[in-house]
């Protein structure tokens, strides 16, 4: 007896499921798409190239010196004094040393700036999908998927209110 129990209601909750699951929606969010085409993180990018376009252009110039230096040093190695060769060779190591810290320090610089835009990016893209999941109703909206239907995909929404300054 107990054993039929058990079954019907079970039964019944199966039965049950395809009820539930019609009144479930569900929606998607490209989060790189947002990063990409909201005029929020174009601007960011725009405005961390602009920042960081000095310090890159300084880069540059030493990487050029540096090459110069080395390929001088190669070329007239030969016909240098030995001391005139090492205080070079020690001049070329410096520099090299100088521009790896830097170099280094750009990077780091950059990343953090990068991380910086898209905690802010992200943070608005979630109220966003925050305010477009309770104005339609949305039981779960997903960031990351192996695969999506495009009829779930809400991006476009998410950038148009980022757009619009939500």
């Amino acid at each position: 007896m107990k054993m039929r129990s058990i079954l019907t209601a079970t039964f019944l909750t199966l039965a049950a499921l395809p009820a539930l699951a019609v009144d479930f929606k569900v929606g998607y969010v490209d989060i790189q798409r947002v990063f990409q085409q909201a005029p929020s993180a174009i601007k960011a990018a725009k405005d961390i190239e602009n920042e960081f376009s000095a310090r890159d252009k300084e880069l540059q110039a030493m990487a050029k010196r540096l090459q110069t230096m080395q390929e001088n040093l190669e070329r007239n190695a030969v016909t240098m004094s030995e001391s005139e060769r090492r205080n070079k060779e020690r001049e070329f190591a410096e520099v090299s040393r100088d521009f790896q810290r830097k170099q280094r320090e750009f990077r780091e610089d950059l990343s953090m700036r990068q991380s910086e835009e898209q905690a802010r990016i992200i943070e608005r893209a979630n109220k966003a999908v925050s305010t477009i999941a309770e104005n339609e109703k949305f039981d779960l909206i997903i960031q990351e998927a192996v695969w999506i239907n495009p009829a779930l995909d809400i991006t476009d929404r998410v950038i148009k209110a980022l757009s619009n300054g939500k």
